[in-house]
């Protein structure tokens, strides 16, 4: 029984996450998780944790198995259900805490499910966020509570919704054994502590209505996303690299001689996509001619997602560069977070040649490329952008950087040809989740979609279908203050995450204590 509840969970959060959408399944599927693991051993917890996390993670990151071998998005699942696996023996180990203050129950999973994302956020190598809750939640009443805590605060209520679905089952579950199977007895017993918890229900869900939208302060200004499209999908878009930057062009100067007739209108900074020059433009010269050309007439700076190699470096920038009409290149953000095993290899004399036998060949595409170490805030034109190029958005303190260095809106470069359409949906969630905690209008600018424009409220409008070339145009409104979120930074995931070692520290106490009562008894009757 427990493990078809833990089963029945990891679909229950597979469907919360685009593209199902079904946001109210994530806290039914936190609350069959912790009714699965109750009163179980640790190591029985740890093991329904892994059967969830791997329902969950294998077919919501299958995105990552389109054009390569199964294996690394095997490892990849397995090891973010590792994470799953911990928290599910932490869960049960908390049992007899649990049961000694029933009512706290949704606030020990609260605390453990957003300590659990923090530490999968963060090891190794960086963490790999994807998958948490805050992010099944762009569609949710929760998701203005990302302005007062981020995502951590989100994932923390939803988890505590979870919580409350579990108390109220298990006790109404035990009250009616007790009572012969008399659910109505059952109720009626148990009507003041059910009651109290499915208050607290209502008192999150008041509390998110009545968190304030923070409005822009700023001027308005005209954005021109670019989504040139590649000739086909998969991993062989380096090899098309030339068509992919005269799709982007070409679509640039489309839109010039639209705006030259009066059927677009002019817009004050151009965004193209991640990867949509893989040429160095700065070192080839028709590459920078061709952007050049571009800039020059759409006459407007152009955000350009490039490839750069800077001799000094260790290995080549992922970076989104400013180009100017007129004076060609000019600031540059330079990726923070490469992804390991996929723009670079970590611990490479160890990990290549497991890769190179996991993978084959498919190790010698990974791209070998050097971190950059300043937040992303570019200015072009009237605007202050803070640029973060595609998984960088799932990372809490990388998209709060550029915001307090100055952003007055986000823009998020991502190439999602390597990928299908699943998995950019999920990244859009990212970035409406991102507009509503930094109160920052934004968008997304994908080579082959989706792309799209993000209100402060976390509604996307003008987006663009999947492998299809689109340039919508929109005016949007730049922002200079901050919301809770981006001023406490870091705090809430802390404090949450402390609360969750305080659980541990004191179930282990209270074991403790117990064990030395029974050895106590034991002694006295011998």
């Amino acid at each position: 029984m427990a493990g078809c509840a833990a089963a029945l969970a990891g679909l229950a959060l597979l469907f919360a996450f685009p593209p199902y959408d079904q946001w109210w399944l994530a806290p039914v599927g936190v609350a069959l998780f912790a009714v699965a693991v109750h009163r179980r051993r640790a190591r029985v917890g740890a093991g329904l944790g892994a059967l969830t996390g791997l329902v969950f993670f294998v077919p919501l990151l299958s995105w990552a198995a389109l054009e390569i071998d199964a294996a690394p998005w095997l490892l990849l699942s397995a090891s973010q259900a590792a994470f799953v696996a911990a928290l599910g023996a932490a869960a049960a180990y908390l049992s007899p805490l649990i049961d000694r203050a029933p009512l706290t129950w949704p606030v020990w999973v609260a605390v453990l499910w957003v300590g659990q994302e923090a530490l999968r956020s963060r090891v190794p190598f960086g963490g790999f966020p994807w998958g948490r809750l805050a992010f099944s939640q762009a569609d949710s009443p929760l998701l203005p509570l990302a302005a007062i805590g981020g995502a951590p605060l989100v994932s923390g209520a939803t988890a505590l919704v979870g919580g409350v679905i579990a108390a109220v089952l298990w006790r109404l579950t035990v009250a009616a054994s007790s009572h012969r199977g008399q659910w109505v007895a059952a109720a009626r017993a148990q009507a003041l502590p059910v009651g109290a918890l499915l208050a607290a229900v209502g008192a999150v869900l008041l509390a998110s209505m009545a968190v304030p939208q923070r409005q822009p302060d700023g001027p308005p200004v005209t954005v021109a996303i670019v989504q040139g499209n590649v000739p086909r999908l998969g991993l062989d878009f380096n090899a098309q690299r030339r068509a992919v930057l005269d799709n982007h062009v070409r679509a640039t100067e489309e839109l010039a001689q639209r705006v030259g007739r009066g059927e677009a209108a002019q817009p004050d900074l151009v965004v193209w996509p991640e990867n949509s020059s893989d040429i160095d433009p700065i070192a080839n010269p028709d590459a920078g001619a061709l952007i050049s050309g571009a800039a020059d007439a759409i006459d407007a700076p152009i955000l350009v997602g490039a490839i750069v190699r800077d001799p000094a470096a260790a290995g080549p920038y992922n970076v989104g560069l400013v180009w100017q009409p007129g004076t060609g290149p000019g600031e540059m953000y330079a990726k923070r977070q490469p992804v390991p095993f996929a723009e670079y290899l970590p611990l490479q004399p160890v990990v290549e040649p497991i890769a190179r036998w996991l993978t084959g060949d498919d190790v010698d595409r990974v791209g070998g490329f050097a971190a950059g170490d300043e937040p992303g805030v570019l200015q072009l034109g009237p605007a202050a952008v803070g640029d973060v190029i595609c998984f960088e958005v799932a990372y809490d303190g990388l998209v709060r950087d550029s915001v307090v260095e100055g952003a007055e809106l986000l823009a998020v470069q991502t190439n999602n040809a390597t990928f299908n359409e699943a998995e950019a949906y999920q990244q859009l969630a990212m970035v409406r989740l991102r507009a509503v905690e930094h109160g920052r209008e934004s968008l997304m600018a994908s080579t082959v979609g989706i792309s799209g424009f993000v209100g402060v409220d976390g509604q996307v409008s003008d987006a663009t279908g999947f492998f299809t070339q689109d340039v919508p145009v929109r005016t949007l409104s730049l922002a200079t203050g901050r919301t809770l979120a981006t001023t406490v930074g870091v705090w809430p995931e802390a404090l949450l995450a402390t609360g969750a070692l305080a659980g541990l520290a004191a179930a282990f106490v209270l074991r403790r204590r117990s064990r030395t009562k029974v050895i106590d008894v034991n002694e006295r009757s011998t």
